[in-house]
């Protein structure tokens, strides 16, 4: 093994969250690490949370905080991939908590079931802590579920702590004028940074090669730190540990006995060169794919066929208002000035392979494998939803299905492709979930004014419409 070429005793720098490799050397972790302590210890806080980007250390921050803690006073429950349904996220955390699988289905049933397990943890003399990672992968319904389940507190205290760790894009969620009654709940809120500075990158590594059993201390020259750093784009621990270790097999391979900027920097250049292609190939696959946007002209005196989706404000006639195949949108009693077009909102949107036969622009192309979860819906939402039967078609010609659904101020007319819906309805829930999310990121695209204003959110939209159009997929 390479890492006994250089006497130590097990790799130095594998990426996985072992604690027993942690380096105090990173500031803002070590502060992360104590303030989610306090809000579980002393703070009797009800959420805490972790923000960082990847690569940063939350994953190891919630491994140390774990074996922190004292085994005899909580109940934990560990969710490392949170993409799931409330029910089965809730069914998940019982489990854990109860240490027995949850075979409770009903959410009704399941709310009780955690409600009493609360109450029999806290007359053990214990507290139950529900550690989220991954939790920018958390939809927006889930964590509104996630806010009222909080209300699940005694007069006197705190039954239960939720500490979220994730991404960026959690925070810009959790920070967004829409959700500030969850926001307002949060006891500490803590951001994880790069490593700031060569001289405690220097530390890292050296410290991580006397944990591995380094005797020599100078394995990694002066010139090779500097080049750690350049390469690690300044200090991103998981970078960091990927050179070195490539570093040190590079050095086994050559038979060197100690590593120099040049070897980092062979190294760093061929994740370079590999990056640079990838990124090329992703480049011209995206410009050979067509655009959804895109509308097929077979000649110039054919029809332009309309846009899927369209929407409009709610008028206050109760007649219904006609479908105008355009993209224009109006605000409801005021008329909106001649603006710059609204920036592309960048939702999960499956792309098309680049082999394989032609499919609708707004269809999905993966197969799901029939052993996939399936994930369960959330409620859809009665109101607003109108139900509009299928238009006869002419001899030979297929019937799309059209639809509507109000979003805010605006009613979001909708057709889906024959195609689509014959596929939606033989797929299992998961596939059919995905189409819909597809389809209404399409929507947005059409329809850019729906995220024009500055309290709009672009998920919780996003979501709203495809929750309309899975309803209309599975009718």
């Amino acid at each position: 093994m390479y890492y006994e070429y250089w006497s130590l005793k097990k790799p130095p720098f594998d990426n996985v969250p072992d604690p027993s490799m942690y380096v105090d050397v990173h500031d803002s972790m070590e502060n992360a690490i104590a303030e989610t302590l306090f809000a579980i210890e002393e703070g009797n806080e009800c959420l805490a949370v972790i923000v960082g980007d990847v690569g940063l250390g939350k994953t190891l921050s919630l491994r140390l905080i774990i074996d922190s803690l004292d085994a005899d006073k909580y109940r934990i429950a560990l969710i490392t991939n949170p993409d799931m349904s409330f029910p089965q996220l809730l069914r998940e955390i019982i489990g854990q908590l109860a240490g027995t699988p949850c075979t409770v289905k009903r959410k009704v049933d399941l709310l009780e079931t955690f409600n009493r397990l609360l109450f029999t943890t806290c007359e053990e003399g214990k507290k139950v802590l529900v550690f989220i990672d991954e939790a920018n992968a958390i939809s927006p319904p889930n964590l509104e579920s996630l806010r009222l389940l909080t209300n699940m507190q005694d007069d006197a205290k705190n039954l239960f702590t939720i500490v979220l760790a994730g991404q960026k894009e959690l925070g810009k969620r959790l920070e967004h004028p829409s959700r500030a009654n969850l926001y307002q709940r949060i006891g500490t809120y803590c951001r994880i940074g790069k490593i700031d500075s060569p001289d405690k990158l220097k530390q890292y590594v050296d410290i991580r090669m006397r944990q591995a059993g380094a005797v020599n201390g100078d394995i990694f020259t002066a010139d090779a730190i500097v080049a750690l750093w350049e390469q690690s784009e300044e200090g991103v621990p998981r970078l960091i540990n990927k050179l070195c270790k490539l570093c040190l097999k590079a050095g086994e391979t050559n038979g060197f006995r100690r590593i120099d900027g040049g070897i980092v920097g062979q190294v760093a250049e061929r994740f370079a060169k590999r990056d640079g292609r990838e990124t090329a190939r992703k480049t011209r696959k995206k410009a050979e794919r067509p655009s959804v946007e895109a509308k097929p002209v077979e000649r110039e005196s054919a029809a332009i066929e309309p846009p899927l989706f369209m929407a409009e404000a709610v008028e206050p006639p109760m007649e219904r208002p006609e479908i105008v195949p355009s993209l224009a949108v109006h605000q409801e009693e005021e008329r909106i000035p001649p603006q710059a077009p609204a920036p592309e909102t960048v939702l999960p949107v499956e792309e098309t392979p680049a082999d394989g036969p032609p499919r609708h622009a707004a269809a999905l192309t993966e197969e799901v494998p029939a052993d996939a979860p399936v994930l369960e819906a959330a409620p859809l939402p009665e109101e607003g939803l109108a139900e509009a039967p299928l238009e006869e078609a002419a001899p030979g010609e297929e019937v799309r299905d059209p639809g509507e659904t109000l979003i805010g101020n605006y009613r979001i007319h909708f057709e889906i492709p024959p195609d689509v819906l014959r596929e939606a309805k033989t797929s299992n829930p998961e596939y059919r979930t995905r189409i819909a999310g597809s389809l209404a990121a399409r929507a947005m695209n059409e329809n850019p004014h729906l995220v024009s204003s500055p309290s709009a959110d672009p998920v919780v939209i996003w979501s709203e419409i495809k929750e309309a159009l899975l309803r209309r997929l599975v009718a």
